[in-house]
This record gives C-alpha cells, sequence and structure tokens, in this order.
C-alpha cells in the first residue's frame, strides 16, 4: 500500500492507495510545528478505524509548499513506518515533465504534482484551476510542460481579510447565493465572494484564451473548487483527486 501525503498552506491530505484505487483519505490542519510522533498517532487511530497497520504500509510520498513541515513528515515516515520516502522536488525524482520557466525552482510543488497528475489523465492543452489558500491558473503542454500561470489571492483568504478589515462585516460562510443582489450584509457578502469569484475564473480564463488560442481543456480541482460546479461557465471538469493522482503517478515512474 501507498500512503501519499500532499501538505498545503491550510490542509494537509493523507491518502492511501491499495494498488487499484484510493481507499480512504483524511485531512488535519496545516502546523509547521506537529511533530512526527503526533502525526502517528493521529493516523494510527484513523488507519485502525479503517482496519489497516502501519505495518501494511509499503511505500509513502511527500509533497509539500510548508518546508518547515517535510522534518517532521519526513520523520514520521522513517521512524513510525519504517519507509524512506519518496519526496517531491528532491533531486532524483522525477517527475517526467518539463518546467519552461527562467527560474523553475519558484513553482510550488502542488502546482508540478497537478500538471502531471492532469496530463496522465486528460489530452491537449490544460489549463487547471486550483482553488485552495490561494488560486492558482496553470497552463500546461500537451506535452505535459508546465509552462506559466496566474495566482490570485484564495477564496477562504478573501474572505478572512473582509471580515478582518471591516468591523461591521461578520464571519459567513461560503454558499452559492439565491439571488446576486443581497437584501442583507450576509447575503451581500456572499453574492459578493461567490459571483465575483465565478467572475475572476471565469474572466481570468477568457484572458488565458485571448493570449493563447490552443484549444484548452480547463481542470478545476482543490478544496472548495466543487462550490463552483455549475456555476462557472469555463471549467469543463471538475477533479477532486487531481493532485494525489498527480503523486500516484510520480511514484509509479519513479518506484
Amino acid at each position: 500500500m501507498l500512503l501519499a501525503i500532499d501538505s498545503g498552506n491550510t490542509n494537509t491530505l493523507f491518502a492511501v492507495h491499495d494498488g487499484k484505487e484510493w481507499s480512504v483519505e483524511w485531512r488535519i490542519e496545516t502546523n509547521p510545528a506537529r511533530t512526527a510522533d503526533e502525526y502517528a498517532v493521529w493516523l494510527y487511530q484513523l488507519m485502525n478505524m479503517q482496519g489497516i497497520q502501519f505495518s501494511d504500509l509499503t511505500d509513502c510520498i511527500i509533497s509539500t509548499v510548508v518546508p518547515q513541515s517535510l522534518f517532521h513528515m519526513t520523520n514520521l515516515s522513517k521512524r513510525h513506518l519504517k519507509i524512506e520516502p519518496m519526496v517531491v522536488g528532491v533531486n532524483g525524482v522525477d517527475l517526467g515533465a518539463k518546467v519552461t520557466l527562467a527560474n523553475p525552482k519558484e513553482v510550488g510543488a502542488d502546482r508540478l504534482v497537478n500538471a502531471v497528475g492532469a496530463h496522465a489523465k486528460y489530452p491537449g492543452a490544460l489549463i487547471l484551476v486550483d482553488s485552495g489558500t490561494a488560486t492558482t491558473f496553470d497552463v500546461i503542454s500537451k506535452d505535459g510542460d508546465f509552462e506559466g500561470g496566474i495566482i490570485a489571492p484564495g477564496i477562504n483568504l478573501s474572505l478572512r481579510a473582509l471580515h478582518d478589515a471591516a468591523a461591521k462585516l461578520p464571519r459567513i460562510a461560503i454558499t452559492k447565493p439565491e439571488k446576486v443582489i443581497g437584501r442583507g450584509t450576509v447575503e451581500a457578502m456572499q453574492s459578493g465572494i461567490f459571483w465575483g469569484y465565478i467572475g475572476l475564473i471565469d474572466g481570468l480564463i477568457d484572458k488565458i484564451r485571448e493570449e493563447d488560442d490552443r484549444d484548452f481543456t480547463v481542470i478545476g480541482t482543490g478544496g472548495v473548487a466543487s462550490l463552483f460546479e455549475g456555476a462557472s461557465e469555463r471549467i469543463d471538469i471538475f477533479d477532486s483527486q487531481l493532485t494525489i493522482n498527480g503523486l500516484y503517478e510520480i511514484w509509479r515512474r519513479n518506484r
């Protein structure tokens, strides 16, 4: 069994692949101070609930955009799972894709993993829209090369900033409002956040297509991407497992 760990700025995903499919997934808030021992206790209990033991795991792959967390997750794999982990971004781990930027090291591991996962599953040129702490738009060639993209604040980050900066605005949940024109403060905020991000997503995809006339397929992924399904007119496919599928593909190529 393969344990895949994807550590983002907000949440860290642990997923187990049984050789045929992803059998189970868990998420925990990303905390760079969380130790390997703390991860082990948490993970051990959740795995036991699914009838999985540490000894059932044979491989581990780690991807993180939080460098402070890497030490603890590596220790989790080495000390508690007795596995030497494969780490995305470490010399010797082949992604099977080129980064055609002036400074390839600037690209976050999560964006590269998404590119690998998307190219393995979907043909042709792609635009990947990942809605997380940041909302990223990445352009992937038909050969799987990472060609660049756009980084915008994530929807939750914008919502938190609105609440923190305006004394009278409450903290609200992200929902699709029934009408665009809000009849109260909460409804107005929900509309501005939700439809504002739909406008951001669809507008930036249009701008990319104005600049590049390739026939792109647009893939949506990330923690809040499902909220936009049926609302965005530019996202063709929603794929919640794009990142872990990318991790599996990288592990398969390098094992």
